[in-house]
């Protein structure tokens, strides 16, 4: 791993955790790092070094604007504004290992083609914490190309559950 992504996401986990806000910045700059990673035109944005560093930092304090803690605008803003952008989602997702790291839990990101309640995804942490005998924590994307079900992601292990992964297996088993 890259020693400046680990130092960024080290640093951002101590501002989080100093300011007694840790879970939920983990939780929106979770959610705005999977935005990013899937908008080309604002990653564009976001990483480009022709545009001026306060456009760049605006650009996120406009997109989070009410919709998040100033402490996740203002550290989004400032990875940004530091000529970071392009990192951002290597950033936070390191960012979100420490801290569950720090509660000794492992995070799993799981894809959904539809929203999840709170009992599905606690039912998802139990099943996954059986299945790799480690303490697990859900980050939820909705990813509406899934044609249903889920796949987990937990390091670099990924459990298809889709609806296409299964009538895939069945084709090949015909």
């Amino acid at each position: 791993m890259d020693d400046r992504i680990e130092a960024w996401a080290t640093a951002l986990l101590e501002i989080a955790r100093t300011e007694g806000q840790l879970a939920e910045v983990e939780d929106e700059l979770f959610r705005f790092a999977r935005i990013v990673e899937g908008n080309d035109a604002l990653r564009v944005a976001l990483s480009n070094p022709g545009q001026p560093a306060e456009r760049r930092a605006s650009i996120v304090d406009e997109l989070l604007e009410n919709r998040s803690l100033q402490l996740t605008r203002a550290i989004a803003a400032f990875i940004v504004g530091a000529g970071r952008g392009h990192d951002l989602p290597a950033i936070v997702a390191r960012f979100v290992e420490l801290a569950a790291q720090s509660r000794e839990h492992e995070v799993a990101e799981v894809r959904s083609a539809v929203p999840l309640d709170d009992q599905q995804v606690a039912k998802i942490a139990a099943a996954l914490g059986r299945a790799t005998k480690k303490n697990i924590e859900v980050r939820v994307v909705v990813d509406p190309t899934l044609m249903g079900g889920i796949v987990a992601t937990i390091g670099d292990t990924v459990i298809d559950g889709t609806v296409r992964h299964r009538l895939e297996q069945l084709k090949e088993t015909l």
